[in-house]
């Protein structure tokens, strides 16, 4: 049945946007940085929820992990297990679900429960505090990875700029920022059962990477094919600005750029681990 206008998650809507596997191409380097400091071996049940196409989710299964990745978009859902068929990963699977309601998720199903950069777009994070616990079997852990607000480095300087051509948010809207917010990480965790004592941050850097794709480049594909950016060019364009959010953005990145002949853009995210106890 094809769902009618009312019926449509502005979620979803937002992250099927575009194509986010051309951003994630950029991630794939630091995805995989990301999981070798995991300690995961072969056979341990992980969630990677918010998971794009697999940029955490491939090479937790290369290292014998049986990998559940979930997101809101389908086309990266489809991207995912296209990815998954071609590299041969029988214990990898990617479905389609939302991070403040998984259905069909049994209690305690995982040893680790792990979203990069992902969960924190979701419109209700105590839900997605209490989704993540409920999920994670005692003893086990949750891994979050998420953007600080007011950070000096890449993405949250792209989306302060892009923040300044769109119009207000509508009442009531979380900003996806907060997760990078002490107060409300611990606020979030305890109101979903877990004790402060078991709740650690520290921040950490991710790098967006291509040896031969320029820095302006890289801008483009976000014009192209981030749905929060994309949505940020459309409004400017539609007040006459569009030239000024390009001329910033490109500032950015070239600023930030850290290679000579390609793309080194390094941005800092707040990195939490929760311990689940037996």
């Amino acid at each position: 049945m094809t769902p009618t206008t009312a019926s449509v998650n502005p979620n979803q809507a937002l992250w099927e946007k575009g194509d986010f596997t051309e951003i994630a191409a950029f991630m794939r380097h630091s995805g995989e940085a990301l999981v070798d400091t995991l300690n995961v071996s072969a056979g341990v049940r992980v969630l990677d929820l918010g998971c794009g196409d697999g940029t955490t989710a491939l090479p937790l299964a290369r290292k014998g992990a049986e990998v559940t990745g979930i997101d809101i978009a389908r086309n990266l859902v489809a991207a995912g297990n296209k990815r998954a068929k071609q590299a041969g990963l029988t214990r990898l699977r990617f479905l389609e679900g939302d991070a403040c309601r998984l259905e069909g998720v049994a209690d305690d199903s995982f040893d680790i429960s792990l979203s990069i950069f992902g969960a924190m777009f979701a419109p209700r994070p105590f839900e997605v505090a209490k989704e993540l616990v409920r999920v994670t079997k005692p003893g086990g852990r949750i891994v979050m990875g998420n953007w600080i607000p007011g950070d000096a480095t890449f993405v949250s300087q792209l989306l302060r700029i892009s923040s300044a051509f769109t119009p207000p948010p509508p009442e009531g809207f979380v900003s996806p920022m907060t997760w990078g917010v002490e107060a409300h990480i611990i606020e979030r965790f305890t109101q979903a059962g877990i004790p402060n004592d078991d709740i650690s941050m520290r921040k950490d850097t991710f790098y967006f990477t291509s040896p031969d794709q320029s820095p302006a480049r890289f801008i483009e594909l976000f014009r192209e094919f981030y749905g929060p950016t994309m949505n940020a060019y459309e409004a400017a364009r539609k007040n006459g600005k569009e030239d000024q959010i390009h001329a910033q953005l490109i500032e950015l990145a070239n600023s930030q750029n850290k290679s000579e002949g390609g793309t080194l853009i390094p941005a800092t995210f707040m990195r939490v681990t929760v311990l689940v106890q037996q």
